[in-house]
C-alpha cells in the first residue's frame, strides 16, 4: 500500500514538473503577481481580472528571466487576457477535448514568485455550454394553467436562486461552460492552468468569479476567445440598441405561446438596429433568432453568440397582438 502511495506521489510531482515549464509569472498588478500560460512560442493567457493595466506589464520565465508583454485584448466574460511577449516560450500540452469527468483528480498550478506551486483537489461538477438552454427546457416544462403563474413564478426564481448557489454565481462563464473543483484557489493562482492526471491542461483557472469555488475556465472557451483576440483585437459582441426588463405577458398570449414573460422594451437608441428594425418603446420581445426570451441574461446570452452583421427573426407583442420582424445584429 505505502509502495502504491509512493508512486502516486512521485507521478503527481512529475506531473507537475513537466507542465511548469509553460508556466509563468504575470506582473500586471499592484498586489502580489499572478499566473500565465504559455499558448504559443510568444502568446500567454491569463485571467482578465488581474491585468489592472494595458500598459507595464512584464512576464517571469521559468528560467528567473523577465520580459516585457504587450496585452493583445480581453474577453471579460471568460475572465481571459491575451497577451504577448518577445520570448521564445514552451507552449502548454493542452487537452484535444475535455476529457474530465466529476471525481478526477486534477491540479492547479500557479507562480505568483519564482517557484511553482500546486494545489490537488477532485473535479466536483461541470457547467456546459449548453446550461442556460437546459434552464429554458426547465422553464417551459412548468404548467401554464390559469390561476397557477404566480406559483410557477415563486418557483422558478427560487430554482434560479438554487443555480446561482450551485455554480457558485458564474453567469459571465455559462456560455463557454466552467470546471469546479475543490481544490484551494492561493493567491497569485489565477491564470493558471488546471492539469489533469494525463498531463494536459484541461483550463485556466480563476478566482475572478467570487463564489468561494475553485473554477477553470475549459480549453474550448479559451480556444475560442484566443482566436477572436489573435483576429479583432477585442471580443465583438452583438449589439441590438435597446433597454429591456422581464415583464408579464397578457393571459391569452401567455395560453398560446405556452411562455409567461417576456421582454418590454423600455428605451430604442436612435439609429440602433432596433430602430431600423421598426421596434418601439412597449414592445415585448418574447424570442430572438428562434430562441425564447424570459429573462435579460437569455438576451445577453444570445448577443454573444450570434454573428454580428447577420439578420435574424425577431417575434414580439405588439398590442397585444404576436407579430415578426427581422433585426440585424449590430456590433457592440
Amino acid at each position: 500500500m505505502s509502495n502504491t502511495l509512493q508512486q502516486l506521489s512521485n507521478e503527481m510531482a512529475s506531473l507537475v514538473e513537466g507542465a511548469a515549464e509553460s508556466v509563468v509569472r504575470v506582473d500586471a498588478r499592484r498586489r502580489i503577481p499572478a499566473t500565465g500560460i504559455a499558448w504559443s512560442e510568444n502568446l500567454i493567457i491569463t485571467a482578465h481580472h488581474v491585468v489592472e493595466s494595458d500598459d507595464d506589464i512584464s512576464i517571469g520565465l521559468p528560467d528567473g528571466e523577465r520580459v516585457d508583454a504587450e496585452l493583445v485584448g480581453r474577453d471579460a466574460r471568460n475572465d481571459l487576457a491575451l497577451l504577448r511577449a518577445d520570448a521564445s516560450l514552451q507552449p502548454a500540452s493542452f487537452a484535444a477535448a475535455d476529457g474530465l469527468r466529476v471525481g478526477n483528480l486534477a491540479l492547479a498550478l500557479g507562480r505568483p514568485r519564482h517557484n511553482i506551486k500546486a494545489s490537488l483537489g477532485i473535479v466536483s461538477g461541470l457547467v456546459s455550454p449548453g446550461y442556460s438552454r437546459r434552464r429554458r427546457q426547465h422553464k417551459r416544462g412548468a404548467s401554464h394553467r390559469p390561476g397557477m403563474a404566480r406559483r410557477h413564478r415563486g418557483r422558478r426564481a427560487k430554482w434560479q436562486r438554487q443555480i446561482m448557489r450551485d455554480i457558485g454565481g458564474l453567469g459571465p462563464v455559462l456560455a463557454g461552460g466552467a470546471i469546479q473543483s475543490d481544490l484551494t484557489m492561493y493567491p497569485g493562482f489565477s491564470g493558471g492552468p488546471l492539469v489533469g492526471a494525463d498531463g494536459a491542461v484541461h483550463g485556466m483557472t480563476t478566482s475572478g468569479f467570487g463564489g468561494g469555488f475553485g473554477v477553470a475556465i475549459p480549453i474550448a472557451a479559451l480556444s475560442s476567445s484566443v482566436a477572436a483576440l489573435q483576429e479583432h483585437g477585442a471580443i465583438r459582441s452583438g449589439y441590438l440598441g435597446i433597454g429591456v426588463q422581464p415583464a408579464q405577458l397578457p393571459h391569452s398570449v401567455a395560453e398560446s405561446l405556452q411562455q409567461d414573460t417576456g421582454l418590454l422594451v423600455v428605451s430604442v437608441e436612435a439609429g440602433s438596429p432596433a430602430a431600423e428594425a421598426g421596434m418601439l418603446v412597449g414592445d415585448t420581445l418574447i424570442a430572438l433568432a428562434g430562441e425564447r426570451l424570459e429573462d435579460v441574461d437569455q438576451l445577453q446570452w444570445l448577443l454573444a453568440h450570434l454573428d454580428v452583421g447577420t439578420e435574424v427573426l425577431s417575434r414580439y407583442v405588439r398590442g397585444g397582438v404576436v407579430s415578426e420582424g427581422r433585426v440585424a445584429i449590430g456590433e457592440k
